[in-house]
C-alpha cells in the first residue's frame, strides 16, 4: 500500500508542474485557434484561407475550359489621326492669330463643323500688296475648280466609290471656298483657318496675338467615331494570315480591323494600320498614345483563356496562378501564356480543364507569409 500512495503522489505533482516556463497549455491551445482561424502559408508551401478572409479580399475564382482560339500576336503600337476623316489646319502666310468670333478662339476638345471658320491669320503688314492678293485668287480659284470637277465625278460614281473619297472632296471645296471668300472678299488680306472636317478639335495651338509662320501647324480635328491605330512589327508577320486585332481600353477590349501595311520599312519595323468605327470610338484613347495591340492570325492554338489579372509572379520570377484544390486551400501553379486579347490571356500549359483558378484577388493571395 505504501508503494501505490507514493507513486500516486508522484502522478498529482507531474500534473501540478507548468509544461513550459511562463505559460500553461491552456496558452497553447488559444494560440493554436487563433492560428488556425488566420490565413497562412503552410508548410507544403499551400495557403490556408478561410472563408473570412477570402470574402475580405474579394477572392473569385473561374473554372477553366480548353478552347481553340486565333494565335495572337502583342505588338506596340500608337493611335493616329484618320487620314480620311480627320484634318490638320495650318497657316499659308506669315502673321498673327485674331479670333475669328465673339467667342473667341476655339478649345481642345470643341466641336466643329465643316467649313467653319476656327481662326484668322492677319499679315504683320496689314495687308496684302493688289498683285498677290489677285494672283492668290486666281489660284484658288483654279484649284476650286478642279475640285468641284472631280467632287461632281466622284457623286456619280457613288455606287462604287467608297463614301470616305466623296467627303474628302466635299471638305477639299468647302476649305477653298472659304479661302476665297477671305482673299476676295476685301478682308484686308486675312486669311481664314477653315475646318477641313466636322468633329472634334484634338489639339488647338492658336493663342490671341501668336505669330506664325507659313505651314505652321494651328489646329487638328478628329472624327469622335474614327479610331486608327498603327502598329510596328519588328519581326516578321505574315500578312495574309493577319485576321483581326484588338486593344485594350479602360479594362475592356476593342475589336479593330485590319486596314493593310505598307511595303516599305520604317526605322527597321513595319507598320500595321487598324481601324474601329464605332460611336465615340476616336475619343477613346488621344493621339500618339502608346498601347498594345493583340494581332489575330488565321491560325488557331488550343488552350485555357483566363484573365489578365489572375496572373502573378513567385519568388523566382515565374509566371504563376493560384488554383483552389479545397474550400479553404490554394496552391500555386507555374504556367505558360500567351497574349489574347489584351484582357485576357491563354494558357498552354501548367493547368488541367476543370481547376478553378483565383481570377480576382490573386495579388493579395500572394502576399500570404
Amino acid at each position: 500500500m505504501k508503494a501505490i500512495w507514493i507513486l500516486l503522489s508522484g502522478m498529482l505533482a507531474a500534473q501540478a508542474l507548468p509544461a513550459h516556463e511562463g505559460h500553461d497549455h491552456g496558452d497553447e491551445a488559444k494560440a493554436a485557434v487563433v492560428n488556425g482561424n488566420a490565413p497562412q502559408r503552410l508548410p507544403d508551401g499551400t495557403l490556408f484561407v478561410p472563408k473570412s478572409a477570402q470574402r475580405g479580399m474579394g477572392v473569385l475564382t473561374l473554372k477553366v475550359q480548353a478552347e481553340t482560339l486565333p494565335k495572337t500576336l502583342e505588338l506596340p503600337g500608337r493611335v493616329i489621326m484618320d487620314p480620311h476623316l480627320g484634318g490638320r489646319v495650318q497657316a499659308m502666310i506669315p502673321g498673327r492669330i485674331e479670333p475669328a468670333g465673339a467667342h473667341g478662339l476655339p478649345a481642345a476638345g470643341s466641336r466643329v463643323k465643316k467649313g467653319d471658320i476656327l481662326a484668322w491669320v492677319v499679315p504683320a503688314s496689314g495687308a496684302i500688296e493688289r498683285s498677290n492678293q489677285a494672283a492668290l485668287l486666281a489660284e484658288l480659284k483654279a484649284g476650286l475648280g478642279l475640285a468641284e470637277r472631280r467632287l461632281a465625278r466622284l457623286q456619280e460614281l457613288a455606287d462604287t466609290v467608297p463614301k470616305k473619297d466623296i467627303d474628302a472632296a466635299e471638305s477639299e471645296v468647302a476649305s477653298l471656298k472659304g479661302r476665297m471668300a477671305a482673299v476676295g472678299g476685301g478682308l484686308s488680306g486675312r486669311e481664314a483657318l477653315v475646318a477641313p472636317v466636322g468633329g472634334v478639335l484634338a489639339a488647338s495651338n492658336a493663342v490671341v496675338g501668336q505669330v506664325v509662320e507659313p505651314k505652321e501647324l494651328i489646329f487638328e480635328v478628329i472624327d469622335p467615331d474614327s479610331l486608327h491605330i498603327e502598329a510596328t512589327a519588328f519581326d516578321s508577320v505574315p500578312l495574309g494570315d493577319v485576321a483581326a486585332a484588338t486593344v485594350a481600353v479602360s479594362g475592356r477590349s476593342v475589336p479593330l480591323a485590319f486596314v493593310g501595311a505598307p511595303r516599305r520599312l520604317r526605322e527597321q519595323a513595319l507598320p500595321l494600320i487598324f481601324e474601329n468605327h464605332a460611336a465615340g470610338a476616336g475619343l477613346a484613347l488621344p493621339l500618339g498614345q502608346p498601347v498594345k495591340v493583340q494581332v489575330q492570325l488565321k491560325t488557331t492554338v488550343a488552350g485555357m483563356p483566363l484573365p489578365a489579372t489572375a496572373l502573378a509572379r513567385n519568388t523566382a520570377n515565374q509566371v504563376i496562378v493560384w488554383v483552389k484544390t479545397a474550400p479553404e486551400r490554394f496552391a500555386a501553379r507555374a504556367i505558360r501564356s500567351e497574349p489574347l486579347d489584351g484582357v485576357r490571356v491563354l494558357v498552354t500549359g501548367g493547368l488541367e480543364p476543370g481547376d478553378r483558378v483565383v481570377v480576382q484577388g490573386a495579388s493579395l493571395i500572394a502576399q500570404i507569409r
